[in-house]
């Protein structure tokens, strides 16, 4: 799955979820979020997976550490591919996260990864809501260095801090980058976007694409476009 964008199904309901997916005729790697499984609950996730899809479950998780160990026990059980928790949790909650998902996986755990700062966040308002007194990109690196250090294996980041992000932590730590446009979409509430060839030349493990394929007027150009871009042809 490492060379397919992660596609956000970023809908309302299993109806236009399997719609999007019947246009495709190949294995996808795919986003979902928690509009889609708050809306439709754990069985959208073994729908998607039957159909031989690589799931990138983005829950965001953000608690206790113990909450967040038992609930990462049980997502664990969906087989998804991927997860996530939020860095800002701390390393404790970080730790426990990944122990709950070694717990709950008969083979395989899924990769774990922490959202450092969101694409649709500004560094004047990181400054003036969180009232964090750094840098936007300072931020990042602090959050990633402490998703590394509770052993983590990568983070959620804009393209534009992961280059430095890899630097700081390492190539085989990963970096998944949101907010990816084709040239000349909308940003909509994103903040920090990118095209996927810059994606690409600028550090990105994994892309993350939403309504720049799922809104398109032809959802399999639109992906064989990302891919293109993505994979450098």
């Amino acid at each position: 799955m490492m060379n397919k964008p992660i596609i956000a199904l970023d809908f309302p309901s299993e109806q236009e979820v399997f719609q999007f997916l019947h246009h495709f005729n190949e294995k996808l790697f795919v986003k979902v979020g928690m509009e889609l499984f708050y809306q439709e609950g754990p069985d959208i996730v073994k729908k998607i997976k039957d159909l031989g899809h690589d799931i990138f479950l983005d829950l965001k998780l953000h608690d206790i550490p113990n909450t967040v160990k038992s609930a990462m026990k049980g997502l664990a059980r969906l087989g998804v591919d991927l997860v996530n928790v939020h860095a800002a949790g701390g390393k404790k909650m970080m730790e426990a996260a990944l122990e709950g998902l070694e717990a709950g996986s008969d083979v395989k755990r899924p990769l774990l990864i922490a959202v450092t700062q969101l694409t649709s966040t500004t560094e004047e308002q990181m400054q003036k809501e969180q009232k964090i007194p750094l840098t936007l990109m300072e931020s990042v690196l602090h959050y990633a260095q402490l998703t590394k250090e509770a052993g983590l294996d990568g983070v959620v980041c804009s393209v534009h801090e992961a280059k430095q992000i890899a630097e700081r932590c390492g190539e085989a730590f990963l970096r998944v980058t949101p907010g990816i446009r084709l040239l000349g979409g909308d940003a909509h509430d994103q903040k920090r976007v990118a095209t996927p060839d810059y994606a690409r030349q600028n550090g990105s493990s994994y892309i993350v694409v939403g309504r720049a394929v799922t809104k398109a007027e032809n959802v399999v150009e639109a992906y064989k476009e990302v891919c293109r871009l993505w994979e450098g042809n």
